[in-house]
């Protein structure tokens, strides 16, 4: 885009929408959380109006439940769903950070590698913030997804987060212990150092491992809901 050309500001719908997303993605809401149209626009500190449209939009996707009485909640996922999920965002990830190994700027590896030692700072921590990691990691997964410049794909990816970022909570929050011993940094290091190679195997199954051993560690938990 050129010097001249200007971009067209989002609209409140659009904000709203994405402030709600931003909540599931991020994992600030958990699995039967409830909410209500009155809280959501407290919270965001805007009307009613564009929130039911974000709703509505969202329970399209399946990211939210809506019931006849407008009851808003963050769905219940059983443990076979996740497992399918947690496939699809191993293929999908997979291929766009092993794309954005050749196809990542050296603004974009700078931006990456800040989030990393952030999110590696984080966690690191005697008592670390895990609802901070839990951000962080959603903000370096998604600069490595930006970096392979796939629009449909990171579309893709933006929606599979959207059923996945609540679950998330279950990992990084639930327990204080999960965050001293999580290989997600090693892991996260290991896509830093592929990309900064140009090594797109590497990066694929650095990203794919950091996925599956979350889910892993999810599912052998057993709170998530039976089939």
């Amino acid at each position: 885009m050129s010097s001249t050309q200007k971009t067209t500001p989002p609209t409140m719908g659009e904000t709203v929408y994405g402030q709600i997303a931003g909540l599931l993605t991020s994992g600030r809401v958990a699995p039967g959380e409830r909410l209500s149209l009155r809280d959501l626009a407290e919270r965001l500190g805007t009307s009613t109006m564009p929130i039911r449209a974000a709703v509505g939009r969202l329970a399209e996707y399946g990211a939210l439940e809506v019931s006849p009485n407008r009851a808003i909640r963050v769905p219940v996922m059983s443990g076979s769903r996740f497992a399918e999920l947690s496939d699809l965002r191993q293929q999908m990830e997979g291929l766009a950070a092993e794309r954005a190994a050749t196809a990542a700027t050296p603004q974009d590896i700078a931006a990456i590698a800040r989030i990393e030692a952030a999110f590696a700072g984080t966690v690191a921590r005697a008592n670390p913030d895990g609802g901070r990691a839990v951000a962080l990691n959603r903000d370096l997964h998604f600069a490595i997804y930006a970096a392979a410049r796939m629009p449909l794909l990171f579309g893709m990816i933006e929606r599979l987060w959207l059923l996945a970022g609540p679950v998330l909570n279950l990992d990084m929050r639930a327990d204080p212990r999960r965050l001293a011993n999580t290989p997600a940094p090693r892991f996260h290091a290991a896509a830093l150092a592929a990309l900064r190679a140009h090594d797109g195997p590497a990066a694929r199954a650095a990203i794919a491992g950091d996925i599956a051993d979350a889910a892993a560690f999810i599912l052998a938990r057993g709170v998530l809901k039976e089939d």
